[in-house]
């Protein structure tokens, strides 16, 4: 394939600037143990679809925004969602044929992976051990996936993204 018969670049940034601003988007005090890892699940959404396209270093530059718009350590995020992007081209081809309900646990131990790596390296860095709240996100992530799954598959194929 080559260049020339890609379509959907546009639509595939798009995807992930709204997936940063939902990241950045103020919450009330009470919400933000519910705030979900957008630019994550988008990601891991397009590694599965266009694995070709879409792979670890735009993970890498992603996670470098997400460093610099939420004020973290540069690299933490490009370092966990390199590797999370990197688990799931190796697993791509068969995540593709689960049902959407196995897709969601397999997301959901990508999630809670995530979390265990920003717990490390924040550990590293010195910050306060995080309460129980702090694992409520993956979970419901893991249990929005059906339905980003189906939001995003709909405009891949609207707009014949390849």
């Amino acid at each position: 394939m080559t260049l020339a018969t890609h379509h959907g670049g546009v639509v595939i940034l798009l995807s992930l600037c709204v997936a940063l601003i939902l990241t950045i988007f103020p919450l009330p005090e009470i919400l933000q143990a519910y705030r979900l890892q957008w630019v994550l699940l988008v990601l891991i959404y397009w590694c599965m679809a266009i694995p070709d396209r879409v792979g670890v270093v735009i993970s890498f530059f992603c996670g470098i925004m997400l460093d610099i718009l939420t004020g973290t350590l540069l690299g933490q995020h490009a370092m966990s969602l390199s590797l999370i992007s990197f688990i799931t081209l190796q697993f791509h081809k068969r995540l593709r044929v689960y049902p959407l309900w196995q897709q969601a646990m397999f997301v959901a131990l990508l999630l809670i992976l995530d979390r265990i790596l920003m717990l490390v390296v924040d550990g590293f860095a010195g910050e306060q051990p995080k309460n129980i709240s702090y694992w409520l996100a993956p979970l419901l992530g893991g249990l929005l996936w059906p339905w980003l799954y189906i939001i995003l598959r709909d405009l891949r194929r609207r707009f014949n993204v390849c």
